[in-house]
């Protein structure tokens, strides 16, 4: 899929997820869909993009796979940049502080907890030849 394609696929999914408080986001009852909204790390302009994420008892578990690309998506080295991000589940916004898991403690969770809940996130690493990031999202205090 082209970059642009990607982004206009992401304007209608962030509009939506806005429109209709997150209602329809994943399609399926099985996938979580939140939308993540931090500054961008050059221009400081919002940026909002979807996500899918897992709960876990320390935080929201999220993932830059990026489709496959070959290169981390903008969302995800916004992310490594900022402080604070607005997350938004459904109707709902709280504001969450993330870090980004390296080494084991990445690896066992990439491999025991995000691909345990779905293998087939595992196809987009073998898309992008790179180890996809993964960020703990903490709420803010």
């Amino acid at each position: 899929m082209s970059r642009r394609m990607m982004r206009i696929g992401n304007r209608i999914g962030v509009w939506m997820y806005r429109t209709l408080d997150g209602r329809l986001a994943s399609g399926s009852k099985d996938v979580h869909v939140l939308m993540l909204t931090t500054p961008g790390r050059r221009t400081g302009v919002p940026r909002s993009t979807c996500v899918r994420y897992l709960e876990t008892a320390d935080g929201l578990l999220v993932w830059g796979t990026g489709s496959g690309s070959p290169q981390d998506p903008d969302w995800f080295r916004n992310l490594r940049a900022v402080q604070i991000s607005d997350v938004q589940i459904g109707a709902a916004h709280v504001q969450m502080r993330a870090r980004e898991l390296t080494g084991a403690e990445r690896s066992r969770v990439w491999t025991d907890v995000i691909l345990r809940a779905d293998p087939r996130i595992g196809r987009y690493a073998v898309k992008a030849h790179r180890t996809i990031p993964v960020a703990l999202l903490e709420t803010a205090e």
